[in-house]
């Protein structure tokens, strides 16, 4: 009985010490491709709903688009083809946690900054009332985001709300509960050349991001393999 105490309590231990380890690790930024490159021979997944059709997966897709950047341009989905994208959602007033997310896609940017004919960002503001072209454009500058391929992104609201629930699976939408009121997701989309979303991470968290910039290398591997 006695030596079955001692094994409990040097497991016990050990679990401790690992999630002290982990806690630490999640809270660092690195840079992802330092990374083991078996891990960038994982295939990922493909998410949201899918349909059987004659025998064939038809999976879950972003819808076509057409929004106004800071400059602005007309971006439209067609204009994307051939791109990976990356998406979130924010508000120039936002007081909580859309700094976090800007300064974390702005780091992402830098990370990706090699693939910047292959990469595209598009911040959608939930608040295009108050989000006009001269906002946004101040907003893209005091972040230094490089307007190559980062767009600043507005539209009608219904249509933005419409499009963050049922194409990227995220929220959007009036809260007067909230901090600035509206509520958005923290996410950031990891978005195919067809338009499948391929995975969504926390844009507060800098080790989320640094997995989304692992995931960008597993995907952009994926179709040189093809």
């Amino acid at each position: 009985m006695k030596s079955g105490k001692w094994v409990y309590l040097i497991l016990f231990l050990g679990f401790l010490v690992s999630c002290t380890s982990k806690t630490k690790k999640e809270n660092e930024e690195s840079n992802p491709k330092e990374h083991n490159q078996d891990l960038i021979n994982e295939k990922l997944p493909i998410l949201g709903h899918r349909d059987l059709e004659n025998g064939d997966t038809v999976y879950h897709t972003i819808p076509d688009f057409i929004f106004t950047n800071q400059n602005g341009e007309s971006i439209k989905s067609e204009d994307l083809e051939g791109k990976i994208i990356i998406a979130n959602f924010f508000f120039s007033t936002c007081p909580s946690i859309c700094p976090v997310m800007t300064k974390q896609m702005k780091r992402l940017q830098g990370l990706l900054e090699q693939d910047s004919s292959l990469v595209v960002f598009l911040s959608h503001t939930i608040d295009p009332e108050h989000d006009d072209i001269e906002r946004l454009k101040a907003f893209s500058e005091h972040y230094e985001a490089n307007p190559y391929n980062w767009h600043f992104l507005r539209g009608e609201m219904e249509y933005l709300y419409e499009i963050a629930k049922t194409g990227y699976l995220s929220s959007a939408l009036v809260d007067d509960q909230e901090p600035g009121g509206f509520l958005h997701s923290p996410y950031f989309v990891l978005v195919d050349k067809e338009r499948r979303i391929r995975g969504m991470y926390d844009g507060t968290l800098a080790n989320e991001v640094d997995q989304l910039a692992l995931d960008f290398e597993k995907l952009k591997k994926e179709y040189a393999e093809e």
